[in-house]
């Protein structure tokens, strides 16, 4: 199903270029989707539990990733006073609002999955 936005924008293409770009500039980074991801699969996750469900990242740059989503309201730190630390991460509702996004990723995966197996995608087109 198409988005009507889409097919007629309403609003100038340069507001539309520039909201992507802002959106973009809060979600862009190698980990932050993925980090935004496994929030989606757990209401709460310890840091350590984010360390193991990505263990690709250096401890250094899942700290960058966490404090930039949220310092952009994305993700909530809560950090237990006890010892050794306890230092938890969720989403915030406005995290929770990525879902449609989200959603619309794994339909364009499987779309693209589909015509990858078809052989139409990265065919050239002006034949």
């Amino acid at each position: 199903m198409s988005d009507p936005r889409l097919a007629e924008p309403k609003i100038p293409k340069i507001a539309c270029v520039e909201d992507v770009e802002e959106a973009i500039s809060i979600l862009e980074g190698r980990w932050k989707m993925l980090i935004v991801a496994h929030l989606y699969g757990e209401p709460v996750l310890r840091f350590s539990e984010l360390r193991r469900a990505i263990p690709q990242v250096s401890q250094k740059m899942l700290i960058q990733q966490l404090r930039g989503l949220e310092g952009d309201g994305v993700v909530k730190r809560t950090i237990h006073a006890q010892v050794p630390p306890k230092v938890d991460y969720e989403l915030t509702e406005l995290g929770r609002g990525l879902g449609p996004v989200f959603l619309a990723l794994l339909d364009w995966t499987q779309l693209r999955r589909t015509l990858l197996g078809r052989g139409e995608v990265g065919k050239d087109r002006t034949n």
